[in-house]
């Protein structure tokens, strides 16, 4: 648990850059990372293996492997991934409005997602 609420201060120290006018590009690199992060975080409570260098949707995959509650999160983690993609394509046009905003809010949404499923499978213990 206290890892995660480690990842949740840093989402928070990202959400006070954005904020600050960090831009779009860099602040989706750190969430997609951020939100790696929070999987590999999960997918080591849950004992799964994974490969190291792994991308976002691929850590997603192993996780729901035999624990379809994990859907859950799918579409948040495939949006910061669509985001990436419009990003590299230089198609911003296909961005919702206010994309900055979406980042922090997606973030925020898997991370409560993981500390509500970690205290009801643990209880508070770390």
């Amino acid at each position: 648990m206290s890892a995660l609420d480690t990842t949740h201060e840093r989402i928070e120290a990202l959400a006070r850059q954005q904020d600050a006018g960090m831009a779009l590009p860099e602040l989706v690199v750190a969430g997609v990372e951020e939100a790696s992060a929070m999987l590999r975080i999960m997918l080591a409570a849950e004992r799964k293996a994974y490969v190291s260098d792994a991308g976002l949707l691929e850590l997603w995959r192993v996780l729901v492997k035999g624990a379809p509650y994990w859907n859950t999160i799918r579409d948040n983690c495939r949006e910061l991934i669509y985001y990436q993609n419009c990003l590299q394509e230089e198609r911003t046009d296909a961005l919702p409005a206010q994309p900055e905003r979406m980042v922090i809010h997606t973030l925020r949404h898997i991370y409560l997602y993981l500390r509500s499923h970690a205290e009801q499978n643990n209880g508070d213990k770390e």
